[in-house]
């Protein structure tokens, strides 16, 4: 039995859910998600929660996985979704322009990366050197937020990094031996 699967899905008042042909459509003020769930599961609307449960024993592995993608569909068209990543060393820096990025890390030319249209990137109004992406689709913002991550991976000897807000990276220390 899947604990996360028995799990009622609450959905709030300002989402809107269609249920047809194993399709499920949840549109909210953030935008609107849908997903194709296999036909092995069942998603039940009753009152203000959705309810997913298996039709038979080999179900068993999509139940809890279905129940998840849902309850993140849901939260993601009424809340949404953030990551935030902070990007440290002497000169490098970053630029938006419009759903542009421009990276500035310590190679011979700049990166640029062009944000998604359900993707928004802000830069932090405090710290210059923090950005924060946002959007509906959980799966999608964090693949593009482990995508910039990616660009430039931390070095734990003289930390130069872009890591996620929050995100605690062990430094090493580096050679201490002396050639005789």
């Amino acid at each position: 039995m899947s604990r996360i699967g028995k799990l009622p899905i609450v959905v709030p008042g300002n989402v809107e859910v269609t249920l047809a042909n194993n399709n499920i459509k949840v549109k909210g003020p953030k935008g609107e998600l849908s997903f194709d769930y296999s036909a092995k599961v069942e998603i039940l609307k009753e009152e203000n929660n959705l309810i997913v449960r298996p039709l038979d024993d080999s179900a068993a592995a999509l139940w809890g996985t279905t129940r998840a993608i849902v309850s993140n569909l849901v939260i993601g068209v009424s809340t949404g979704y953030s990551k935030s990543l902070e990007i440290i060393w002497v000169g490098y820096k970053f630029e938006i322009t419009g759903d542009k990025l421009t990276l500035s890390i310590g190679l011979s030319h700049k990166v640029d990366m062009i944000a998604p249209a359900w993707i928004k990137i802000e830069m932090d109004e405090k710290a210059k050197n923090i950005m924060h992406i946002s959007g509906a689709d959980k799966q999608l913002v964090w693949e593009f937020a482990s995508k910039i991550r990616a660009k430039k991976k931390p070095e734990p000897y003289k930390g130069k990094w872009i890591k996620y807000v929050g995100e605690h990276i062990v430094r090493k220390a580096g050679k201490t031996g002396s050639k005789k």
